[in-house]
């Protein structure tokens, strides 16, 4: 493993790309009147900031789950526990992500945008990690840092923390829910090698797991109107996102019938679908 490999697995870039990528979602959808042509380097801009301090984020995570991160198959390879890069370059990383994110946000776009930054590393490097190994309450704390993407987004094109912030937020927040629950119970053996606490109490493969992820999934259909009753897009997303969430829906629903790991991976991968399809009709139903 080269060490230019090693510094991209350190931050995680193609999960960083995906969150950086809703904070341009937002972004575009924070603009009165999105233009391509006047706004895309902007939105690049965006993009960039959030994949820098999503990997310093990322690299946070991986240096205190170090040793943890050696009793899992699928984190093994990873380069802090190959010691492939140390822990000091692993900080160094931290540091000059960060803060080079931290700087673009707040002084190209707003403070606040940049603050709302700053809350995401703290939750999700600080807070979110160490309570891996002590409750299932880590999913909903890791979830606020997981949500805040495409409101930091939006704060960046009006400078204002307002109710469409808040309902991009909201969405992305419930999304949250099945999607880390269905990833925990497709690895839960491996989870369980490095003690992470990732499904719900009482934590097992059961029904009362697939029941609450149904729970979520069926939340986040009337939570996908907002945009339409509040005036950010039209008819058209709605109804995609509508169509979405029922898809979704089914998906969980046999989850709950079966309680397999076979109907967790379909969860798992129908909600990488769900966000990105939902999130680009509301931007193109805008312009």
């Amino acid at each position: 493993m080269t060490k230019v490999r090693a510094y991209f697995q350190l931050l995680k870039f193609r999960l960083s790309l995906t969150v950086a990528f809703s904070a341009a979602i937002g972004f575009m959808l924070g603009q009165r009147e999105f233009s391509w042509t006047r706004h895309w380097a902007e939105a690049l801009l965006v993009m960039l900031g959030g994949l820098l301090v999503t990997g310093a984020a990322n690299t946070i995570n991986q240096i205190y789950e170090k040793d943890l991160d050696k009793l899992m198959k699928r984190t093994a390879k990873r380069p802090l526990p190959k010691a492939v890069l140390s822990v000091r370059e692993g900080w160094g990383v931290v540091a000059l992500t960060g803060v080079a994110g931290l700087l673009l946000l707040g002084w190209y776009f707003n403070p606040l945008t940049a603050a709302l930054a700053l809350l995401s590393l703290i939750l999700y490097g600080f807070i979110y990690t160490p309570l891996k190994t002590i409750s299932p309450i880590c999913v909903a704390v890791g979830a606020i840092p997981g949500a805040l993407p495409p409101m930091i987004g939006w704060v960046a094109a009006t400078g204002v923390l307002s109710i469409e912030a808040w309902i991009l937020f909201g969405i992305q927040f419930m999304w949250q829910f099945p999607h880390f629950w269905a990833i925990a119970w497709v690895l839960d053996e491996d989870y369980r090698k490095a003690g992470f606490k990732m499904l719900p109490a009482p934590g097992g493969r059961d029904l009362r797991t697939a029941f609450q992820i149904m729970t979520y999934t069926l939340l986040l259909i009337p939570l996908s109107l907002l945009p339409l009753q509040f005036g950010m897009t039209g008819k058209t997303s709605a109804l995609i996102a509508v169509v979405c969430g029922v898809l979704f829906l089914m998906q969980t629903l046999y989850l709950m019938r079966t309680c397999t790991k076979k109907a967790a991976m379909r969860i798992m991968f129908g909600s990488f679908l769900y966000l990105p399809i939902v999130q680009i009709a509301l931007v193109l139903d805008k312009l």
